[in-house]
This record gives structure tokens, sequence and C-alpha cells, in this order.
């Protein structure tokens, strides 16, 4: 976490949670062949369509973040993804997430399947 995102209260802003998990959909944007190379081969990216935030617990300044996410569901265009938010190596969950996610043609732009390789990855998450 980066001090600026600290609020006048000493926690990790509202907003930043978000933020937070969006560099976590990234990540798995990666894992799952959508990184910038796979972006530009496939000329296709995912949007984000709707994300619901659990604030669970406070997040005090200072203090490393860790996300996991995982499949709930998935079909040949979307992708709905669980994801939980930790402090450091803590057990307990400090937020969560739910984030549905859209394969997006970029020459439209459009939904579109996901390219089959993609979608192979996508059902091998846990």
């Amino acid at each position: 976490m980066q001090a600026e995102w600290v609020d006048y209260n000493g926690h990790l802003r509202d907003a930043y949670y978000a933020l937070v998990f969006s560099h976590a959909v990234d990540a798995l944007m990666d894992q799952i062949g959508l990184d910038a190379a796979g972006r530009a081969r496939h000329r296709s990216s995912l949007y984000t369509v709707e994300t619901q935030i659990r604030y669970l617990r406070e997040v005090r300044e200072g203090q490393a973040l860790r996300v996991e996410t995982r499949r709930m569901t998935h079909d040949a265009k979307r992708l709905r993804l669980q994801q939980t938010m930790f402090v450091e190596d803590g057990a307990e969950p400090v937020a969560t997430a739910e984030q549905l996610l859209l394969h997006v043609d970029t020459d439209g732009p459009r939904a579109a399947p996901f390219p089959e390789p993609v979608l192979e990855r996508i059902r091998e998450l846990p």
C-alpha cells in the first residue's frame, strides 16, 4: 500500500480497495493469456461490467496487502470472480469483491467469445 492511499483516519481510502482488486484482475489477465501480448494478438480485452466490494476490516497505513482470486462462473463471453483481500499473511479477510468481467473485441468494441486458449485457462482456474 502506498502512503497517498491513506485517508485522514490513517486507513486505506475506500477507492483504493477497488484499485487493489483491479490490479489483481490484471494479474489474472496475465495468467489466462490476456497479458499485453495476448490482448494485441487476440485484439481483445476484459471490461469490468460490475463490481461489489464489502469492507470487512480496517487496513492501516504501512500494511502489505494480498488478494486471492477465484473463478465463480464463466460462459463464452463472461467471467465472474470472487476476490478476497488480506493484510500480509493474515487469515482474516479485510475485504471481498465480486466482479463481472466481459470479454470484448477491441476493434468494435463489442462483446465477443473468449479465444479458445484463453477459455481453456479460465476453465483451469480454481
